[in-house]
């Protein structure tokens, strides 16, 4: 299989350029990527790019005005007091961040976007009867939700200096500026909506909820409800809508027991948001089909999913960056830590649509047979086997609901005990691929990109291309090291960190 190698332009098997050991030249046009990518590493965001001879306007983002919007049915009192979970407890104080950006379809004039508008307002004050607890606030002190109908957080906005489509082109160049486009990260509600319109017609939905309360797989429960309820208001459903989408429960307090729990270890502290840089890089199609042939094995099980194949590659990496920073000697233990959701493995069933947090951390553990400046980064494929098998483990296991709670607490303390230790390694990861976030239509087309925005802890978040074939890795590590990551033999050759 021959591709166009994308960082020397020359035409380059993959698994050949691979087995040479990765990039042996470098063109001009590679040198001026790198100091591209070393300059952007450092956090500062150049608008201006002289090797593409375009200036990107600085993108101003003005709030029209914010209301609070409630359920259009109030919730019934014997609803109004939710108590959390012993795991949606210990969760961070944050609220992951999603963004869905729709392109102008020539129809978008000020009457229509106004019109949009309105049927978002409106179909999220229907969806909010039944996702009742996020127009609620939490109350830390008790560690309960009062679902006092409150309301969710709802602001419009205008988007000046830029539009969508040079958003979307200069994708890389923008992430330190999406922050803009979501608000809410500091406020008392538990979920915020924030509608960014763009002159073009273009409209951005950004969205944030606390991890207190929901995992991505109850978030995803919720923008779905609500983009399947703003298109019944239309009056149009497609066969992406056609599924029912269960009632949301909530009661995981009441129907999962909390006997013999174990004792809580600290959650170790986020990293500060001003060390940290996030950065995205794409592994396509090609990549992922040439990376899961170089490192299948006829041993292993099963041959390696795409997500599988991606966590090792970014592992390795970071094996190499952490070698390079402790003077070429790796350290004897490394540890990738992967979210997966435990729902499809609890017996009996949980209802369909059951929100909290259900993620369980599935651990691969690489044990280097000599430590020091010995030890040898393992290759990709030993890499590929040990999350195979973690994987697989943690997907054969079956957990009654009397354990749901004290496996969930068990792996965290572990992975925590080995953070507060630091003896070994530990680098996470979460994957979004597969949720249908690439289907979400409020009623004027799905979205051309779903993306996230900067955050302030160490890890990679997979989400899907929109062709669904693809992996969008974005990667959030300190400063100082995302350097070293980005100039990998193994990131440069099997991603694409500037095209969309």
């Amino acid at each position: 299989m021959e591709l166009l190698f994308p960082i020397t332009g020359r035409n380059v098997s993959r698994v050949d350029q691979y087995k040479r050991g990765g990039p042996q030249s470098k063109t001009r046009n590679t040198g001026e990527r790198n100091q591209n990518s070393a300059s952007n590493s450092a956090g500062v965001l150049d608008l201006r790019n002289p090797r593409l001879g375009i200036f990107l306007s600085e993108m101003e983002v003005e709030i029209i005005y914010t209301k609070l919007i409630k359920p259009s049915a109030p919730t019934p009192p014997h609803l109004c007091t939710l108590k959390l979970s012993p795991v949606d407890q210990i969760q961070y104080s944050i609220k992951p961040t999603a963004l869905f950006y729709y392109s102008a379809d020539g129809s978008a004039g000020a009457e229509e976007v106004e019109r949009r508008i309105n049927r978002l307002e409106t179909s999220l004050s229907e969806t909010l009867t039944r996702f009742y607890p996020l127009a609620g606030r939490y109350v830390a002190d008790g560690n309960w939700v009062d679902c006092d109908d409150e309301g969710v957080e709802f602001f419009v906005a205008k988007v000046k200096g830029c539009r969508l489509s040079e958003v979307l082109s200069r994708r890389d160049e923008m992430i330190d500026q999406l922050s803009q486009l979501v608000g809410g990260a500091y406020t008392s509600s538990i979920a915020s909506v924030q509608i960014n319109m763009f002159d073009c017609g273009g409209l951005v939905i950004g969205i944030r909820v606390s991890h207190h309360l929901f995992d991505g797989f109850s978030a995803a429960c919720f923008i779905a409800s609500w983009a399947r309820n703003a298109m019944s208001r239309q009056g149009g459903m497609d066969d992406d809508h056609d599924q029912v989408i269960s009632a949301p429960t909530f009661d995981l307090i009441s129907i999962l027991p909390e006997n013999d729990l174990p004792k809580i270890k600290p959650t170790p502290p986020l990293m500060e948001t001003d060390i940290s840089v996030t950065k995205r890089i794409v592994f396509d199609r090609a990549a992922i089909s040439a990376l899961r042939a170089i490192s299948h094995d006829p041993s292993f099980p099963r041959k390696p999913s795409r997500v599988e194949v991606v966590t090792a590659l970014i592992w390795r990496a970071r094996m190499r960056v952490s070698r390079a920073k402790h003077g070429d000697s790796l350290r004897s233990t490394s540890l990738a830590a992967l979210t997966m959701d435990l729902r499809p493995r609890i017996v009996p069933p949980l209802p369909p649509s059951s929100c909290g947090n259900l993620v369980n951390m599935v651990t691969a553990r690489f044990v280097a047979a000599d430590s020091g400046g010995n030890a040898e980064v393992p290759e990709l494929k030993d890499l590929v086997g040990l999350l195979i098998d973690s994987i697989t483990k943690s997907k054969e296991t079956v957990v009654s609901r009397e354990d749901v709670f004290p496996t969930l607490l068990r792996t965290r303390n572990e992975l925590y005990e080995a953070v507060e230790k630091g003896e070994a390694d530990v680098f996470m990861f979460t994957s979004w691929c597969n949720f249908p976030v690439y289907k979400f239509d409020f009623g004027w087309g799905k979205p051309v990109w779903v993306s996230r925005i900067h955050w302030g802890y160490e890890a990679a978040i997979f989400l899907d291309t929109e062709g669904g074939d693809g992996i969008e890795a974005w990667v959030n590590f300190n400063k100082e090291d995302m350097p070293l990551f980005l100039q990998d033999t193994d990131i440069l050759a099997f991603t694409s960190q500037e095209a969309p």
